[in-house]
């Protein structure tokens, strides 16, 4: 019998499943893997374990065959089937919480009505979300299933900044808020940043940069958010790959009634075809930088548009906490753009906000400081982990 203990964690979107097992006493990376284009003529499918990748193209009907093919993949090559791993938890990843997800939830039947009713306010991801909650459960039935939810980092925003100037019947009839997303990374790298430095997380103010396709940002004060960039849905805050973030709202009406947009056609603008794809017709930031560098004026602008907004969002949230400790930037752009990172932080050296050159231009995969000794406010950059933040979640329910 195995004295190993695993926690499997699986994030089910649309057409895709992508999963992860980790050592829940260490936390380590015991298999990744990820399988895409679920429902088309033919799926991508690929497992790394023990150090090597095998990808395979395979017909994958629907999610309940997808997770099928995962099992699968665990019993044939590792890091060995799911019962000698010792698997304590399945925990999934769920958009949307609402306000009634607010921490790590054992999954029942009244948790996935929850998930179910919330649809509405990520339709692109709950329904996918609990799709993938119903077939794990009933293909691992012996073992706790348990939600993790986006928003639930957030669910305690001050009413200040979690409340619209919205008509207030309409607003609590609906369910509009600041909902936030991301808050698995925020929360994550939060903390994370505090272990790095050697500090309480309670003693330290700090503004989180997630920087993905996706973007947002978030105000953290003592561990706690009291601010964060997207709002009722992903659409607000920060200028994104293909999404606007913030616009004036009456550009809807004005493209619903001079621009003859259907609302599907207008959701359509903001969420797929604006951000950096809509200035500059890349949504990879590397290209971007490659574009700025021949000296494309569509890609500048992009990029100092793009610039532009998180340092307002630095601006604001500095205000709001008032003291500023740290700035963190992470995933996929935070990680790695050392040019976003230092155009969004350019000009903020009267408030000790700094970055080094030679330091932001290192590469790497560890957590590390990339602004001068003595800065007032110390910038960093670090790695997200979410699956590792959902793994530890996940044990505190179990």
């Amino acid at each position: 019998m195995s004295t190993s203990r695993s926690v499997l964690v699986i994030n089910s979107g649309s057409s895709s499943l992508k999963y992860q097992l980790l050592d829940a006493d260490t936390g380590d990376s015991l298999a990744t893997g990820l399988i895409d284009r679920i429902g088309e003529d033919y799926s991508n499918v690929a497992h790394t374990a023990n150090g090597e990748k095998t990808t395979r193209q395979l017909p994958i009907p629907d999610h309940e065959v997808a997770i099928e093919v995962m099992l699968g993949l665990f019993d044939e090559l590792g890091p060995s089937s799911l019962a000698e791993a010792g698997i304590v938890g399945v925990g999934h990843r769920v958009v949307h919480g609402g306000t009634q997800i607010v921490g790590p939830t054992l999954v029942d039947d009244a948790a996935e009505a929850i998930v179910a009713e919330l649809a509405p306010l990520a339709p692109l991801h709950n329904p996918a979300n609990l799709t993938g909650i119903r077939v794990a459960r009933r293909l691992l039935p012996d073992v706790p299933h348990v939600i993790v939810a986006d928003t639930a980092f957030f669910t305690n925003l001050p009413a200040a900044s979690a409340t619209y100037a919205l008509d207030r019947e309409v607003a609590e009839k609906h369910q509009v808020r600041r909902y936030g997303a991301h808050g698995t990374s925020h929360q994550y790298v939060s903390k994370a940043a505090a272990e790095f430095l050697g500090r309480d997380v309670a003693d330290l103010n700090q503004i989180v940069l997630h920087l993905g396709n996706g973007a947002s940002a978030s105000a953290v004060r003592g561990g706690a958010p009291i601010d964060t960039s997207m709002g009722l849905t992903p659409l607000e805050g920060l200028v994104m790959g293909t999404r606007t973030g913030d616009i004036d709202p009456a550009v809807v009406v004005h493209l619903y009634r001079n621009a003859g947009l259907s609302i599907d056609e207008i959701d359509d603008v903001l969420n797929r075809r604006s951000g950096v794809k809509g200035l500059a017709g890349v949504t990879d930031m590397r290209e971007l930088d490659e574009l700025v560098k021949a000296g494309d004026p569509a890609a500048q602008l992009a990029l100092d548009v793009y610039a532009l907004r998180l340092k307002k969002y630095v601006g604001s949230y500095h205000a709001e906490l008032g003291r500023l400790d740290v700035i963190t930037f992470t995933a996929g752009i935070g990680e790695n753009d050392d040019v976003v990172r230092a155009r969004s932080l350019e000009g903020l050296e009267m408030w000790g906000i700094e970055v080094d050159p030679e330091r932001n231009a290192v590469r790497s995969k560890e957590p590390r400081v990339i602004s001068p000794d003595g800065a007032r406010v110390t910038v960093l950059v670090v790695p997200t982990n979410e699956e590792l933040e959902i793994t530890h979640q996940v044990l505190e329910v179990i």
